[in-house]
């Protein structure tokens, strides 16, 4: 995050742009969680106090809610973002939920964490509905298929090729950020 950037998110009152939220959701085992680094910043508090919060409570945090990460998924993380591990941690970060994300409110009580977390809720409503409306693509895509049969099958072959996965090692086409890179492998994910 750009010094300006987290300038702004520092601010009382300053809204949380849902773009700055979405851009860190990851999946890891299979849940969209964001990492406790992301979260401090976000709330405007240092990692160790977040987490020293969470330690606090543990009653709070079940393993549902929170986790942490494995010295290879760290690894995994850190080369996906070309990080330095130079000033690095001297343990591996916190992985929190949905669930988790949501407690945290309580645990960091200020009107920050109030606001953080409602944007973090519209951007985890907003995942969602994105998941959701490609399970709807791919069953009106089957309906139509066994609806019209052979008379397009080509059609319907190449709509599916399309919403496929990209091969290993290659790139896509035109401008992508981390974000959308992400956002579209989740959907891909969905649509399988």
């Amino acid at each position: 995050m750009k010094k300006t950037e987290t300038a702004s998110l520092a601010r009382p009152g300053a809204g949380i742009p849902e773009e700055v939220v979405e851009a860190k959701i990851l999946l890891v085992r299979g849940h969209k969680v964001m990492l406790d680094s992301d979260l401090a910043a976000l709330y405007g508090v240092e990692t160790k106090a977040l987490n020293q919060a969470v330690k606090r409570n543990p009653g709070r945090f079940p393993a549902d809610f929170m986790f942490q990460l494995t010295g290879e998924e760290e690894a995994s993380l850190r080369s996906h973002f070309v990080t330095s591990k130079r000033g690095g941690r001297r343990y591996p970060p916190y992985a929190f939920t949905e669930q988790g994300m949501a407690m945290l409110s309580s645990v960091l009580n200020s009107e920050r964490a109030i606001q953080v977390n409602i944007a973090i809720m519209r951007a985890f409503v907003k995942l969602r509905q994105l998941l959701a409306t490609h399970k709807d693509l791919a069953r009106q895509l089957e309906q139509m298929e066994k609806k019209y049969d052979a008379q397009f099958k080509v059609v319907f072959d190449a709509i599916r090729q399309l919403m496929q996965p990209l091969p290993a090692g290659r790139k896509p086409i035109g401008f992508t950020t981390p974000a959308l890179a992400r956002r579209r492998a989740m959907s891909m994910a969905v649509v399988k």
